[in-house]
């Protein structure tokens, strides 16, 4: 008796959470399945909260589907006690889901990707309207490729006030992703972790903002303008590029062994960054494809950026083969040599640079804190 009054008492429960997720309502979840439940089941408006607490990975929500006034939210219930996704190959994948918020929650060793939105293969019909907030991504790979945040056939997304520590490929993965922003990310490099790229925007990638994020020994390329993908993988279609009109704006990077790189990029603009002692480059211009399809990198206009420097840096933009370099602008950049008087060699003159010499250990301890006003950062936008 007590074990038919025990299935029906979850029989209603599972009736009550249905019902309420249908009428767009507040639930809350205390494990994987229920989150399972109330997800695929929810309509606009609905808003489920994940209870303090362990949940397991592996979780696949396809066609979540909420609305412009009303999106689905799946959150934290306390901010300061997130749920904490572990075991699996990865914690989320969502699928083809538009007008959909994951907010506060966090992520830790898992060996493919951390959280993985992507078009569920309907290159024609991208997954849009995405929104992540306060969400941390640990410990992903930890070699290879396998990223904290992947995505793929995205478009009008935001990734907000997220921490990235420790991947294989990327913290961020864009394969075909448009319309989206960035901003007011951390993305932490760790011993023991491959970390090829921080953000990686590629496989005809456009018009994405990136600022106000801080990079730390993120990667051998802090933020890859560009890359190099399968023509099959190309969202929604190939074209010419691997990235096209992309922003990156006030952000700080240090360490890493160049900050940025274009690569078999078109256009995009990198202005009023702080670059604190990159290991090999500052810039990279590289072509990853010979495929005649695609144009050479070109088109880039890097200005206004505070870049402080060492010994170790002997080039300071690499120029790969089958790049235009000439076709890229160097403008208002104040350079600071910590150590000596050299004056960057660039593939164009620069316009209205300058250059700083012998700074010496105390002013490179002072460029720690060194940022541009945050009105010249929200010009980004």
């Amino acid at each position: 008796m007590n074990h038919r009054i025990r299935i029906l008492s979850i029989l209603l429960g599972a009736i009550l959470l249905l019902d309420s997720v249908s009428r767009g309502m507040e639930i809350r979840v205390a494990d994987s399945q229920q989150l399972l439940l109330a997800a695929r089941e929810a309509a606009p408006g609905t808003v489920v909260l994940l209870e303090p607490g362990q949940y397991s990975g592996g979780l696949y929500l396809q066609d979540l589907a909420g609305s412009e006034e009303d999106p689905i939210v799946i959150a934290g219930a306390d901010p300061n006690d997130p749920p904490v996704f572990r075991g699996g190959t990865q914690a989320l994948h969502l699928a083809d889901c538009r007008y959909v918020t994951l907010r506060t929650l966090r992520v830790e060793g898992f060996p493919a990707n951390g959280i993985n939105i992507d078009d569920g293969g309907s290159y024609e019909s991208p997954a849009h309207d995405i929104v992540l907030e306060d969400i941390t991504i640990l410990e992903v790979g930890p070699e290879g490729n396998h990223d904290a945040l992947k995505m793929s056939g995205v478009d009008r997304f935001i990734v907000r006030r997220c921490h990235f520590e420790g991947w294989g490929g990327s913290g961020i993965d864009m394969v075909g992703c448009h319309d989206g922003v960035i901003e007011d990310c951390r993305f932490i490099g760790r011993d023991g972790f491959s970390q090829s790229n921080g953000v990686q925007l590629k496989g005809g990638t456009a018009r994405v903002l990136v600022h106000r994020c801080s990079f730390r020994d993120a990667g051998h390329r802090s933020v890859n303008l560009g890359g190099s993908t399968g023509l099959q993988f190309f969202r929604p279609r190939v074209d010419d590029y691997e990235a096209k009109d992309i922003t990156v704006a006030g952000n700080r990077f240090m360490g890493s062994s160049a900050a940025l790189a274009w690569v078999t990029g078109d256009g995009g603009h990198v202005h009023h960054n702080t670059i604190v002692r990159p290991e090999t480059w500052v810039l990279r211009i590289l072509q990853e494809t010979s495929d005649p399809q695609f144009q050479p990198s070109h088109g880039g206009v890097f200005e206004h950026n505070v870049i402080v420097y060492d010994s170790r840096v002997q080039v300071f933009v690499n120029v790969g083969p089958r790049t235009a370099p000439e076709t890229f602008a160097f403008r208002h950049n104040v350079w600071i040599d910590a150590e000596d008087c050299r004056q960057p060699s660039l593939p164009v003159a620069e316009q209205d640079g300058t250059y700083l010499c012998n700074v010496g250990a105390e002013a490179y301890e002072s460029s720690q804190d060194l940022q541009l006003p945050r009105s010249e950062h929200e010009n980004a936008r």
